[in-house]
């Protein structure tokens, strides 16, 4: 497999890990209170200590943490639009007599749009988090990303 290639699908996997510890943190507790922006602040704090811990970050590897966690907050933001309820957007669609084929590409194009805008600053700072480990803790990450059920950084 080409470098590149291998690169990359080990960096969205890692980007997936990190972004399963930041819902994981918030999936644990009372789910009425919501993602507030101090709530999001808070995970996002919680999860980059835990992986720092986890990997035995220096300062300049759990700085590229952080800005990963960001970008990846930030895409989040752009996906969801103007936080409007998904549940509601979909149920518009079905409502009538038949799909309304017309919002549903209108709401995919929007979708898709915020991917395809902020993928390229999460893939840089995938990118540049993983290139700063060391090759030990690239194997860490590699074997805990090859474990069954996506063990999450916090456990076992």
């Amino acid at each position: 497999m080409k470098t590149w290639i291998k690169r990359t699908l080990i960096g969205l996997t890692t980007a997936t890990v990190v972004l399963g510890g930041l819902t994981a943190c918030g999936s644990r507790g009372d789910h009425a209170r919501g993602w507030s922006e101090e709530r999001v602040t808070e995970m996002r704090g919680k999860a980059i200590e835990r992986i720092s811990s986890k990997l035995e970050l220096n300062a300049e590897q759990k700085q590229k943490l952080g800005v990963l966690a960001d970008e990846m907050i930030a895409s989040r933001k752009a996906f969801r639009g103007d936080g409007g309820d998904p549940r509601a957007d979909f149920k518009a669609l079905v409502a009538g007599e038949k799909f309304d084929r017309a919002k549903a590409q209108s709401l995919l194009d929007q979708k898709t749009a915020a991917v395809q805008g902020s993928a390229p600053k999460v893939l840089t700072a995938l990118a540049d988090f993983y290139d700063s480990l060391n090759p030990e803790q690239q194997r860490q990450v590699r074997e805990k990303l090859g474990k069954r059920g996506h063990g999450r950084w916090g456990r076992g």
